[in-house]
């Protein structure tokens, strides 16, 4: 492989170059948000988008560095933000590093044994997701939440367990407030 530029539109998060987009509206999502009569809903009204990631295409294997930018829209499902589906890594010995470059939010990350952290996202803040977190990422905000990732190429994604059991905990908004609270489903 040679050595390669690409570019990062600050404003918009978007990569130019070479990359894979991947676009997630809320059918792609199905079972994720805990208010499924509203998610239905809103997908019967025009299947909105929550988030973009530009993955640049470097080959998913020991000794590369998968990096990407993601950007989730604001707008809330229920009374929970816009999120990603948020993983586990395939290759769950990975780390990975988010810096911000715009909006605020929360990370939200989950060991197997339950173990909970939320951290702060806002412009300009580095988050390290150590080995063996599960994350998920909720723009708490009015504009896109847009974020710069960097992670091992051998990592992989692991979705499934996430999906079965979600998070055991939701990042929702009640009166006008921020709250974290337990997940009824869990």
């Amino acid at each position: 492989m040679e050595p390669f530029n690409n570019y990062l539109n600050f404003n918009t998060g978007e990569i130019l170059g070479n990359c894979n987009i991947l676009i997630r509206h809320l059918s792609d999502m199905e079972g994720m948000y805990h208010d499924l009569e509203a998610a239905r809903k809103i997908i019967n009204e025009g299947d909105r988008l929550i988030y973009r990631v530009y993955n640049i295409d470097v080959p998913e294997k020991y000794g590369h560095l998968q990096h990407c930018t993601s950007i989730i829209y604001p707008g809330r499902i229920g009374n929970e933000y816009h999120m990603t589906k948020g993983h586990f890594h395939a290759q769950e010995d990975t780390a990975e590093i988010y810096l911000v470059l715009q909006g605020t939010g929360k990370l939200l990350m989950q060991k197997k044994d339950r173990e909970v952290k939320v951290l702060d996202m806002q412009s300009g803040s580095i988050s390290y997701i150590p080995p063996y977190w599960a994350h998920r990422t909720i723009n708490t905000g009015n504009t896109p939440l847009i974020f710069f990732a960097v992670y091992p190429g051998e990592a992989g994604h692991n979705y499934g367990i996430i999906k079965s059991k979600g998070f055991s905990k939701l990042i929702i908004e009640k009166d006008g407030q921020i709250k974290v609270i337990d997940n009824p489903n869990y």
